[in-house]
């Protein structure tokens, strides 16, 4: 029968089990409540406390009262994984299951019957399997979601061998034993051959000897080791030093494993907000050198006099154009070449000349132009190495994308690390032309959504060059027409000349996403 009632109500429970033994007698009770809420201890209040307990325990607290003067063949209470060995932001879970264990070990010392099984992950509708971040954590860690059919040949096995306290999971040894001893050995699983306990002894990384690039290699080999393993990477090689935590796949309970980690490999007292005050691999490896070392990095920017013939010097530069420009040699080559770099519209970006180009330019919405100066692959572009998803790339204006790539190759060829200017007094001054690219905002859908604003706005193209590397001096985006990038370049040289700027990045941008531009000069007879 299915019979609506709070197992935690004493008074409702007794009456249904009256009713119970009033039709046949009950020959054993399985107690399968659960409630889970997730969450570092300090994020969790008296509520979540309340309600977790109230399910799990009260209600077995008073099937054990209820039930205690019966003869019954069985008396099993679900319990976890997590209060045998515990779980990463699972605290409150993990008390009410040790809690449990505790009731049914008490049940078996008095004589009664009573199995708490310890449950891995179950599969198929399983607590777990609602919530594909914590599945995927969990996986990562070892632990795998158990097919039902599974699970319950070892509920079998449990029962038929009369064990107090089994655990049925299923779990990959080979991972979850390196994720769980990472920072202390475990005496709890040290008779398991398949485990591999890697812990590390604590208060330690030793940098004696080792001069500054050779000590900041050490340290940021060893947070890299260390984010591989709780991310779930097969090694530190998969861990961009320059990505942020977050896009690196961080949430609240990675970031604190990797900071208790931290703790136990260098000896250090480190603040649960550790990725969030240090927001890339590269940067929490520079705070623990400083922090180990005493040293504490400094940079100094010295502002210019404000003087209107203080020479402004050029130290790089990075460039795309027409004609298959890629570089400051190419362009130099085509100039001094003499070559045409005109060319048919580009098959790559979704223009239907048929539709538009007519030689007469008689009708309406018509160009009588078909060739120009194009970009060759304007819409190719590697997010993953400016730490940009491919649904946030795909709603970016070719234009921001563009200044992103070239502002980071004038960078380098500049002789200067691009992530090395974070915090910088580093302004950037962009002449951009309005763009056209993507659907209006209120035409956005599906994976658009969200990203057309920052996507597609003329303020952003300076603002997203300079929020990738971190620059904290002015970002301004310039639209004059023709004459923005020498505006842009006219700013980023006072800016300089006043102080306001220790090193700036000025240029201009233009990707033609639609045939508008030609459409509208054909008009004007301007082509």
């Amino acid at each position: 029968r299915i019979v609506a009632c709070d197992v935690t109500d004493h008074a409702a429970m007794s009456g249904l089990i009256d009713d119970i033994r009033a039709a046949g007698g009950l020959a054993g009770v399985v107690h399968a409540a659960g409630v889970v809420r997730d969450g570092v201890l300090d994020r969790v209040g008296v509520a979540d406390v309340e309600r977790v307990f109230g399910a799990k325990v009260g209600g077995a607290v008073v099937l054990d009262e209820l039930t205690r003067g019966l003869d019954l063949s069985l008396f099993v209470v679900f319990s976890s994984v997590a209060g045998v060995w515990g779980g990463g932001g699972q605290g409150v879970y993990a008390a009410a299951n040790a809690v449990l264990d505790g009731l049914v070990e008490r049940r078996r010392v008095a004589g009664l019957v009573g199995t708490s099984v310890a449950w891995g992950p179950w599969a198929g509708g399983g607590m777990a399997a609602g919530d594909p971040v914590v599945v995927e954590r969990l996986a990562r860690d070892g632990l795998v979601g158990m097919d039902p059919a599974l699970a319950l040949v070892g509920l079998e096995w449990a029962l038929a061998g009369d064990v107090g306290l089994p655990v049925v999971a299923d779990v990959r040894w080979e991972r979850f034993g390196v994720v769980f001893t990472a920072s202390r050995r475990s005496a709890l699983f040290s008779e398991l051959s398949e485990v591999d306990q890697v812990g590390v002894a604590s208060g330690g990384l030793d940098l004696v000897g080792l001069a500054g690039p050779a000590r900041e290699a050490l340290v940021l080999g060893v947070v890299r080791q260390q984010v591989a393993q709780v991310l779930g990477h097969a090694s530190s090689g998969a861990v961009s030093v320059r990505r942020s935590f977050r896009d690196l796949g961080f949430d609240s309970l990675t970031a604190v494993e990797l900071r208790n980690r931290l703790v136990s490999v260098t000896g250090l007292s480190l603040p649960a907000t550790l990725v969030f005050d240090y927001p890339t691999p590269q940067e929490l490896a520079g705070h623990i050198v400083a922090e180990l070392t005493g040293d504490q990095a400094v940079t100094t920017v010295v502002s210019a006099a404000v003087h209107d013939d203080d020479p402004i010097v050029i130290v790089g530069m990075g460039c795309r154009y027409p004609g298959n420009i890629n570089n400051p040699e190419d362009l130099w080559h085509l100039i001094s070449e003499g070559r045409d770099a005109m060319a048919a519209i580009p098959s790559d970006r979704g223009w239907n000349v048929e539709d538009w180009y007519d030689p007469e330019s008689t009708g309406g919405g018509t160009s009588y132009v078909a060739e120009g100066g194009f970009l060759t692959g304007a819409g190719d572009f590697d997010a993953g190495f400016f730490g940009i998803s491919p649904r946030e790339a795909l709603a970016m204006d070719p234009q921001q994308r563009l200044l992103l790539e070239v502002s980071w190759e004038a960078l380098e060829r500049a002789g200067v690390d691009p992530g090395a200017l974070k915090g910088t007094a580093t302004g950037v001054f962009v002449g951009a032309a309005a763009p056209e690219y993507g659907p209006r905002l209120h035409e956005g859908a599906g994976d658009f959504e969200g990203y057309l604003l920052t996507g597609n706005a003329s303020s952003v193209a300076s603002g997203r060059v300079a929020y990738t590397l971190g620059l904290e001096g002015p970002a301004v985006t310039i639209d004059t027409a023709c004459s923005s990038s020498l505006v842009a370049l006219h700013l980023a040289v006072q800016s300089l000349r006043s102080g306001e700027s220790s090193l700036a990045l000025a240029g201009g941008v233009t990707v033609m996403s639609s045939p508008g531009v030609f459409i509208e000069f054909s008009r004007q007879g301007g082509l």
